[in-house]
């Protein structure tokens, strides 16, 4: 009992450090995001979007937030592309296919993987893209895109004033 008491209160003293910066609970989805050094790429994607001020609006929302990484794997010019302004209705439509309605943490996720019958949990991003996430034996949790690309969240519930951040090791691309 004692050790399970120390835990809980370590965690609890403690926000979550992504990409060097500390994330507080009481700031909101945009706020913290600007402070991680590993989401400088979708930090300036959201600006170019503008959906900076619908991210800090109040929500809830869960974001699967890809690295920097995440984004340097796309073929080259990809992200380039998609941040000239004459191509900010796709650059909306792959950032809103990160973005889902409500307040899902990694155990709300697993949940409802553990209760389908083929382990997969079907729901939809903003951009009414189909995603699906489904948990591994050894507890890890994928999120899959339309085009079948499966993605590790890699740091779960990253709590926000209005949501939870997933960071991901890929981004996930709408058809």
């Amino acid at each position: 009992m004692a050790g399970s008491a120390a835990f809980a209160e370590s965690h609890s003293m403690a926000n979550p450090m992504v990409g060097g910066a500390e994330m507080f609970a009481s700031k909101n989805i945009v706020e913290n995001a600007v402070n991680s050094a590993d989401h400088t790429t979708l930090v300036a994607a959201v600006k170019a979007a503008g959906l900076v001020d619908t991210l800090a609006s109040e929500g809830p929302f869960t974001v699967f937030a890809p690295t920097n990484a995440a984004f340097d794997a796309l073929p080259e010019g990809t992200v380039e592309t998609l941040l000239k302004p004459e191509n900010k209705d796709t650059l909306v439509k792959v950032l809103t296919a990160h973005v889902v309605a409500g307040k899902w943490t990694s155990a709300d996720i697993v949940a409802q993987t553990k209760k389908s019958k083929d382990g997969f949990y079907n729901f939809n991003a903003v951009s009414g893209d189909a995603l699906s996430a489904k948990t591994t034996p050894s507890g890890q949790v994928f999120v899959f895109d339309e085009s079948g690309n499966a993605w590790k969240i890699t740091t779960a519930d990253v709590m926000q004033s209005n949501g939870v951040i997933h960071v991901i090791n890929g981004v996930l691309l709408p058809k």
